[in-house]
């Protein structure tokens, strides 16, 4: 029998919130290490903005699979082979940005589930299994298990559909892009609008409805951020590295220059 813990999977089951922070910046593997000492329970490792590489990526997400932190990996729009990479390369999630349809959400269902749940690509020696051979189909299953499949709702079209694509089978997480939505609905950074909560109270009851997990990204206050998961919110994106480092190092300057 092959297992694969997925730690951001296991906070959702048991109910709880499930945290992780953005990796734009940092390159280095020891960041997920850090990151799980911090108390998260995933990183979403992104390959929409910023400058990591597939190379970097690997390396992080086995750091991250020996530190007991999930690495989720972003692809941009409609990359699926670079999703599958990332798979191939140690990821226990997919983050798809802009889903617009249920049709889009079928198809990143079928290109990320091995047989007979997809049709991805079989290959041996996973990260994800210690690189140990096993049984292929004990492996296919254990990964279509333990993985995430999120797909990110970021304009008002996606919204309206919100109810269709949750009732896709095998989307985990249904997660707002908050600053994309906002952009997009003609009130770019009011990630706190009316319409904005709006939306997330449409795709609360979607995820309700089909019993899917709901995501949150783009809300930095810690007000908002409370509200939304009073909302339904479980799956919080909840900074992003830079933003932390730059808090961090502020708070300490200026506490230092207050000594004089």
């Amino acid at each position: 029998m092959v297992t694969i813990v997925n730690q951001a999977r296991a906070r959702l089951e048991a109910g709880e919130i499930s945290v992780g922070l953005g990796i734009r910046l940092a390159r280095t593997s020891d960041i997920a290490t850090m990151m799980r000492t911090a108390g998260m329970d995933w990183l979403f490792i992104d390959l929409e903005h910023g400058p990591l590489t597939l190379d970097q990526t690997a390396q992080i997400s086995v750091a991250a699979l020996s530190a007991g932190i999930a690495p989720l990996v972003r692809v941009p729009k409609g990359e699926m082979a670079m999703a599958t990479r990332a798979l191939d390369g140690g990821a226990l999630g997919i983050i798809m940005p802009s889903c617009e349809s249920a049709e889009e959400a079928r198809e990143i269902v079928d290109r990320l589930h091995y047989p007979p749940e997809g049709h991805r690509s079989v290959v041996g020696g996973l990260p994800q299994v210690g690189f140990r051979s096993a049984p292929m189909g004990d492996v296919a299953k254990a990964m279509n298990d333990a993985m995430l499949v999120i797909v990110m709702l970021e304009t008002p079209h996606a919204i309206e559909n919100a109810d269709e694509i949750a009732a896709v089978e095998g989307i985990d997480v249904v997660m707002i892009g908050t600053n994309d939505l906002s952009a997009a609905s003609g009130i770019p950074g009011e990630v706190g609008h009316d319409r904005i909560v709006a939306n997330y109270e449409t795709v609360a009851t979607a995820c309700k409805k089909y019993g899917k997990w709901m995501g949150m990204g783009g809300v930095p206050s810690p007000e908002l951020q409370e509200k939304y998961i009073s909302i339904g919110v479980r799956f919080v994106l909840a900074g992003q590295d830079m933003s932390v480092l730059i808090a961090g190092a502020s708070s300490i300057a200026n506490r230092v220059r207050g000594y004089s």
